[in-house]
């Protein structure tokens, strides 16, 4: 299992639009990616359960990756959290 931080940067957080951006990115790996803010989890791969954590600005996320491409997707949701805007 690989962890990563990445802080969200977007000014209104992981609100719907964002979210699916990054749903969409987390569905193409085979590893399980889990978020992790403060004491919540959420699957990344759930529009609903990502949209539960209610993730915002300024707030740092652990990605949790764990699976054969979980280096590679680690990395690039990351990237995508730290890039995310409107």
């Amino acid at each position: 299992m690989i962890q990563i931080n990445a802080t969200v940067k977007n000014s209104t957080g992981l609100h719907a639009r964002p979210a699916v951006k990054l749903v969409n990115l987390c569905k193409t790996y085979k590893s399980k990616i889990t978020l992790k803010v403060g004491n919540n989890f959420c699957n990344a791969k759930s529009i609903f359960n990502l949209l539960q954590c209610c993730i915002k600005s300024g707030e740092t996320v652990t990605i949790c990756a764990e699976g054969e491409d979980e280096a590679e997707a680690a990395q690039n949701v990351a990237a995508l959290i730290d890039t995310l805007e409107e």
